[in-house]
């Protein structure tokens, strides 16, 4: 184990890399899925059952925990892993995204932000400043800078103000994080879907210098393929030797086309939030346990998945305890998502390591293009 933050690449298949991320707390394997633990919780989920699943790192949330329970609080009882009892990596977002998708009563300035909470309409500012603060009361991994991210599609001179005023957030994020051994950040890159935005904010980012770089600005309505266009030149214009995160992705081929393009770190909502409204990821796609096709199927949510809602729960079941409301489903099901989501990564990792990965991108859409197993 590290006793600091160290990358390495250990396989190449065209674009796509594998390769180890070395933390004081852990080594994270790449490509790697961060579950996203919004409240210092996995939501349906304990800590070593998401560590079952294959995690090796979570993602906390700065907005939330500064408004509840505080970082202060946080702190004063031994930081978010004692907190949440989680003694593996933890990365933490700025909070930058979350207050202007959730917060209330806006006003941007060159300063930063200042907002009414959505939980109960006190005022708060958060600046890069106040971000690094609340990030290292937290104990945080890997530290997100501030930055200000608008949604997509957005005019070209919004774009531009935007990602300009996040540089200069970046510079003062770096300044104020300091020299913290064990301790990384990232830069993130921003843009929107302009080529030469992205280049300029490239070159800034490098030239602060940062731990790792994530591509940021995207999976906010612009679409796949947008998504897609930007992800073929966007990742080739930061670092090689640094990790490379894309925030906020995704559904199961966002991943595997991200990890084609040259992405090494993901997180998402995604697996967690699906399984508690009884949307269910396999290898055959996504299915709703809810459809009443479900409720006499003794067979499992996937025949070769080995998590304990397929080894153990038919169809049936899971359908009738989703359906009478039961805590148990939400549970089940969130731990399938999970498990599916880290195989997934598993499966590419092992593909890089062989050069094959692209005959797994051809097994992977095959399965999905066949669909669910046959309804009995």
């Amino acid at each position: 184990m590290s006793s600091s933050f160290d990358f390495k690449v250990t396989g190449r298949d065209a674009k796509a890399r594998t390769g180890l991320i070395s933390t004081p707390r852990g080594e994270i394997r790449t490509p790697a899925f961060m579950p996203v633990g919004t409240a210092a919780t996995v939501k349906a989920m304990l800590p070593d059952s998401v560590r079952a699943t294959g995690a090796d790192i979570l993602l906390g949330n700065t907005y939330h925990l500064m408004l509840r329970p505080t970082a202060e609080r946080i702190a004063r009882l031994g930081g978010l892993h004692k907190f949440m009892n989680w003694d593996r990596p933890i990365l933490t977002d700025s909070g930058g995204f979350q207050v202007m998708s959730l917060a209330e009563l806006r006003k941007l300035t060159e300063r930063g932000v200042t907002f009414r909470s959505h939980i109960d309409g006190s005022k708060h500012e958060l600046t890069p400043e106040r971000s690094m603060e609340i990030q290292r009361l937290l104990g945080s991994d890997i530290v997100m800078c501030f930055d200000e991210c608008p949604a997509l599609p957005a005019p070209k001179d919004r774009v531009a103000e935007s990602m300009a005023l996040s540089m200069r957030w970046a510079q003062r994020s770096r300044d104020a994080f300091g020299d913290r051994p064990g301790h990384a950040l990232f830069g993130i890159q921003q843009g929107g879907t302009e080529r030469d935005l992205r280049a300029e904010s490239a070159e800034a980012l490098r030239g602060i210098g940062f731990d790792g770089y994530a591509v940021g600005g995207l999976a906010v309505g612009e679409g796949q393929k947008t998504m897609f266009e930007v992800l073929d030149y966007a990742p080739d214009m930061l670092p090689e030797d640094r990790p490379r995160y894309l925030m906020g992705v995704g559904k199961p081929d966002d991943i595997v086309g991200a990890v084609a393009r040259g992405i090494d770190m993901m997180d998402c909502v995604l697996p967690s939030r699906s399984g508690r409204t009884g949307q269910v990821f396999t290898r055959h796609g996504a299915l709703n346990i809810k459809n009443a096709r479900h409720q006499d199927d003794p067979r499992p949510l996937d025949e070769a998945c080995t998590c304990p809602a397929c080894r153990s729960y038919s169809r049936a079941y899971l359908h009738h305890v989703f359906r009478a409301g039961e805590m148990i489903s939400g549970m089940l099901l969130t731990w399938h998502n999970l498990h599916y989501f880290q195989e997934l990564m598993q499966g590419m990792r092992d593909a890089i390591a062989a050069g094959r990965f692209a005959r797994f991108r051809q097994d992977f859409a095959a399965a999905r293009a066949q669909g669910d197993i046959d309804p009995l």
